[in-house]
């Protein structure tokens, strides 16, 4: 019999997400775990109980029996002290832990035995990125950003011309083009805003403009490269941050909406937005802090709060955006959990593998068998396999060159010689017993196709595929000989060319509607 994964309901106030959904369960049954829940877990999420047991999940009442009856406990938020004292030796914790920032959390987890997996410490590479949980929440938290500052900005996204006045577009600043950034500045080009978005590392340039957007280029000699391991931003110098600041002040007075998700893991959030850029803003402007559970990157934010500064500019500190969307953001953590597990279980016999010699999961794991393992050591990056020297061409001398030339000249003519002599038996052979009438259309005939061959593969392909350049020409050619039979007094034979023309002028016309639409597709609207 597997194991079993369970998953309590969340003691952080406000918490609505759950870390099992019952579509997750049915898929980490497959894996063969039994699957566990406390009573009432999903109801903030829209999740019923009622739902949990029609998937097959066990629903028990309170959060020991669910610490007792679990091998495999799946939270969200870190877990609190009187959570941690409820594990046993050899169980597991699969949650976001943060354990830079929870030292204490960390001994407590090792104290008691327990392998504790950080969902935040999955490491940044491609195979790992199913699992990526904090790319998860960051593009909710990115997209209710946006509609956050639409339930606090007193105007349209989009511009409109309507019967009662004209109606600017709202003008949008997006700082920081992370997940989150990304995301925001994806909602709000969707709404037809005027997005700006600005970012610290050049490689971004591009992704920000593909969507819509205009990058916000600073005029600084140095190089400033802010790209750090990990796809993080790193921290700028104080020559590149003055730049940058005083962007941000002749921007001000002309943005209605400042979405700033500018932060480094581990460190308090960077001022980005200062008092004085939001006294510039026009009244009725929101600027919304995803940096807030950090500090923020605004000067007035308030963390969990909503303000309103002295000029009526409305200041956003909510720290729990993807708890807002608590559905889709338990939706997407489920199914990072259920990939975890996957990774986990490579038998698909629910039983947990801790093999600590996988990148993955090595990274993750911040505790495991009585011992602290954060940080994690580098992951192994397999080299790419060193491609074989091709052999250099040995060089040939002006005398060899010239003796493989000679031997091809010979080849060569053997082969069209020979040709030419199994054409002429075959010529003379037809010639010894068929009519005069038929051997006078087979040479027309054989010449026909010397020339055609000659014209149709020398047709420049310069606006066509090559295969439509041959087709046309060929289609050419049996307009032109079709027009010729056209007059001909067999009733037959004019049909039939008529036919002919219809047809190859179908295929003509077709080639160049179809090039027509190649084209288009390679041109700006």
């Amino acid at each position: 019999m597997g194991l079993k994964i369970g998953s309590p309901r969340e003691l952080f106030a406000g918490e609505a997400r759950v870390a099992m959904t019952p579509d997750s369960a049915l898929q980490l049954q497959k894996l063969g775990y039994e699957c566990v829940v406390e009573a009432g877990a999903g109801k903030a999420a829209g999740f019923s109980d009622d739902a949990y047991r029609a998937a097959g999940v066990t629903v028990v009442e309170g959060a020991a029996a669910l610490y007792a009856a679990a091998d495999v406990i799946a939270k969200v938020r870190p877990p609190e002290t009187a959570e941690l004292d409820r594990l046993a030796p050899g169980k597991t914790l699969i949650s976001f832990f943060y354990p830079a920032q929870n030292k204490d959390l960390l001994e407590q987890a090792k104290d008691k035995g327990a392998n504790v997996i950080a969902m935040d410490m999955v490491p940044r590479i491609s195979r790992a990125q199913k699992m990526d949980a904090l790319s998860s929440m960051a593009n909710i938290a990115g997209y209710r950003a946006v509609i956050e500052a639409g339930n606090n900005f007193g105007r349209f996204f989009t511009g409109q011309v309507t019967a009662a006045g004209k109606v600017p577009p709202a003008k949008v600043l997006v700082i920081g083009a992370g997940v989150a950034g990304l995301a925001a500045i994806g909602t709000a080009t969707s709404l037809g805003a005027i997005t700006y978005a600005f970012d610290v590392r050049p490689e971004v340039a591009e992704q920000i403009e593909s969507m819509g957007a205009e990058f916000v280029y600073l005029e600084f000699e140095a190089a400033q490269d802010g790209a750090a391991t990990g796809g993080y931003a790193a921290p700028s110098s104080p020559e590149f941050r003055e730049k940058q600041l005083a962007k941000f002040r002749e921007l001000a007075p002309e943005i209605d909406i400042v979405i700033t998700t500018a932060l480094i893991p581990g460190r308090d959030a960077p001022k980005l937005w200062l008092a004085d850029m939001v006294a510039s803003m026009k009244p009725g402007s929101v600027v919304i802090d995803l940096a807030a559970e950090r500090g923020g990157n605004c000067d007035l934010t308030v963390p969990d709060q909503k303000i309103v500064s002295d000029n009526g500019v409305t200041i956003v500190g909510y720290t729990d955006f993807p708890s807002r969307m608590a559905a889709q953001a338990s939706t997407l953590y489920s199914t990072n959990i259920r990939h975890m597990m996957t990774d986990l279980t490579p038998g698909k016999d629910g039983k947990v593998v801790h093999n600590m010699e996988d990148d993955v999961i090595r990274g993750a794991t911040v505790t495991f068998e009585g011992a602290v393992t954060f940080p994690p050591p580098p992951p192994k990056i397999q080299a790419i396999a060193a491609a074989k020297p091709k052999e250099k061409a040995k060089e040939l001398t002006p005398e060899e060159k010239r003796a493989q030339e000679a031997a091809a000249f010979k080849a060569q003519t053997r082969s069209q010689v020979g040709l030419l002599v199994v054409g002429g038996l075959l010529m003379a052979l037809v010639g010894a017993y068929a009519p005069s009438e038929f051997m006078a259309h087979f040479i027309v005939f054989v010449l026909a196709c010397f020339i055609g061959f000659s014209v149709i593969w020398n047709v420049s392909h310069s606006l066509h595929t090559p295969l439509m350049a041959v087709t046309n020409a060929i289609s050419g050619i049996v307009i032109l000989g079709a027009l010729l039979q056209v007059g001909s007094g067999n009733w037959l034979v004019v049909i039939l060319a008529a036919i002919s023309v219809l047809i190859a002028t179908i295929n003509i016309v077709g080639g160049f509607l179809v090039t027509r639409r190649m084209l288009a597709m390679f041109q700006k609207s």
